[in-house]
């Protein structure tokens, strides 16, 4: 096992990865941000280092600076996280020429899959269904463009090839609204991600997101762990998750992760990673995988008993993995409910200090966060500041604990959603489970 790690990342997931790091015996460095020089994971680890001001593109997506971190430390592995450079190729190549062990995949799986073309086509010559689609990158030519969008039937959307977050997505309706949403969508996809490739699938009315979650080795063992379902969403962007999704039985989530390992092992892909689908009439449709651990691997965790981020470690250190397909077993239900420092109406960031903070707890309630009385949420970051699971022996007393944990939290002196997870917990639609992904957009909670 690795001696010292670079945890390359902020918030709740290096503290999470810390906290692994702490049980294999791991000595762990903390890169960080100017501002973050008082997060929780940097006042635990063993060694510290700034890497730059606030700005993420100056720290936290500063490769030059991570990898001389490595370097003065002495590191032997650097931890990327989610987010920020997790599932970027040329870094995890720059890791590797360095003489660091990237805790992830090789950097041709992540380049394969980033590109959600390239991730498409692959899964369409090995056999796994994907939406309809324009199978391949629009050009300028708008009379083949209408041409792709009347054979898929519409509405269709449009996607930008590298996007993510919810980001570089537009819904078409008719021919009058194409070529405008397809200009838009190129803009955006140029002005996030540096690349205006865009493509085209059917949109489907009413789908659920579940994804699998699958653990592959250096030596062509793969396993999934069931399924996660990821449907209540805000603009694209996951708010609350559970596992395993109801109405997917164990044929079906049988058929489903074997495809994934299919393609796991013909890609020849190692590390934690997830296949994502939607799931409309009892059929699976290939959106994209992410190449990275996920925001909301907890659950996962939680209803298998296996832990994702020391697994990560394991794989990156070279050993086959500990289990086998068959001694997976999935028991009872897991959510996890995205706490933001956002305005409840508005949706905007609400950084400022917490003048008050209370964690929940009872049995069965996990808080994963890096908040603390008298921390200041900085408002160069993303909003999300904790989250908070619950797991019972059924979704019933998983959503009964919830209610109780979002009522026993206490976060003064910023805004939050509690009061939107509140609201979703106790609405009978979700407790019924009549969700897809356009549930939080129809019901004003």
């Amino acid at each position: 096992m690795f001696n010292k790690v670079v945890i390359a990342n902020r918030g709740e997931i290096a503290l999470r990865i810390l906290r692994a790091c702490k049980e294999l015996g791991i000595k762990t460095v903390a890169v960080h941000s100017l501002i973050d020089r008082n997060l929780k994971h940097v006042l635990l680890a063993d060694e510290t280092v700034c890497i730059g001001p606030s700005i993420s593109m100056k720290s936290y997506l500063n490769i030059p600076a991570i990898i001389s971190a490595a370097e003065i430390t002495g590191a032997v592995a650097i931890h990327p996280g989610y987010g920020f450079l997790s599932e970027n190729a040329d870094f995890a190549e720059q890791v590797e020429r360095s003489g660091f062990v990237f805790i992830g995949p090789k950097p041709k799986s992540i380049r394969l899959m980033g590109d959600k073309i390239s991730a498409i086509s692959t899964m369409k010559r090995i056999g796994i269904p994907c939406i309809p689609g324009s199978d391949g990158a629009l050009t300028n030519d708008m009379n083949k463009n209408y041409n792709v969008a009347q054979h898929i039937g519409y509405p269709v959307i449009i996607k930008t090839s590298s996007g993510g977050g919810g980001r570089g997505m537009c819904i078409v309706l008719n021919d009058q609204e194409l070529e405008h949403s397809i200009n838009i969508t190129k803009k955006e996809a140029k002005l996030f991600f540096n690349n205006d490739t865009i493509y085209m699938e059917k949109f489907l009315t009413k789908p659920r997101h579940i994804e699998i979650q699958i653990l592959a080795d250096n030596y062509g063992h793969v396993i999934y762990l069931g399924e996660r379902d990821c449907s209540i969403q805000r603009h694209y962007q996951k708010v609350v998750e559970e596992a395993p999704a109801l109405g997917i039985t164990s044929k079906i989530r049988d058929y489903i992760g074997q495809c994934c390992v299919k393609v796991c092992i013909d890609i020849g892909y190692r590390g934690a990673g997830t296949f994502e689908f939607l799931y409309e009439n009892n059929q699976f449709y290939f959106i994209e995988m992410n190449t990275r651990i996920q925001v909301e691997h907890t659950i996962t965790e939680m209803i298998t008993g296996i832990d994702l981020i020391k697994e990560q470690f394991y794989i990156a250190a070279g050993l086959p993995l500990s289990i086998k397909q068959h001694e997976v077993q999935i028991r009872g239900h897991a959510l996890e409910c995205r706490i933001n420092a956002e305005d409840p109406n508005t949706f905007l960031p609400s950084p400022g200090k917490i003048t008050r903070f209370h964690t929940p707890g009872g049995f069965g309630v996990r808080w994963e966060s890096h908040i603390y009385t008298n921390y200041t949420v900085p408002s160069y970051y993303d909003s999300m500041i904790g989250k908070l699971i619950t797991y019972g022996e059924n979704r019933k007393i998983a959503i009964i604990r919830m209610k109780n944990a979002l009522s026993e939290i206490i976060i003064d002196g910023i805004k939050t959603n509690i009061k939107l997870q509140k609201n979703i917990v106790n609405d009978k639609q979700f407790q019924y489970g009549k969700i897809n992904i356009y549930y939080l957009k129809k019901n004003k909670l």
